[in-house]
């Protein structure tokens, strides 16, 4: 069994007691905004391609966009919640729709 010296000892363990706790990355609502224009089940498409939704998760968050303005899609880390927001943006857009998506900070 090793012996340790007891102020070597304690000088590693007030090295390891004073460094930070690592946090875990800050989480981010990746949502879908309401407009009139875009089809519902478009959105629920985006929801089934991008969010890997299925049928019947993908009509109750498309009808919470409908009636409440917004509905979230998923919770993210921030890197990914923007690419998502951006690759759903964009996808709508080369399908002419003029659905909005965004990621807010999650409290």
């Amino acid at each position: 069994m090793p012996t340790f010296e007891t102020t070597e000892h304690e000088k590693i363990l007030h090295e390891l007691a004073d460094k930070p706790a690592v946090k875990p990355p800050a989480m981010y609502e990746v949502l879908l905004l309401n407009d009139d224009f875009t089809p519902m089940d478009f959105v629920e498409e985006i929801l089934m391609k991008y969010f890997s939704k299925n049928a019947e998760q993908a009509e109750i968050i498309t009808m919470q966009v409908h009636t409440q303005g917004r509905g979230v899609c998923g919770i993210y880390p921030k890197d990914i919640a923007e690419s998502k927001a951006l690759q759903v943006e964009s996808y709508s857009r080369q399908h002419h729709h003029p659905l909005q998506c965004v990621a807010e900070r999650s409290e």
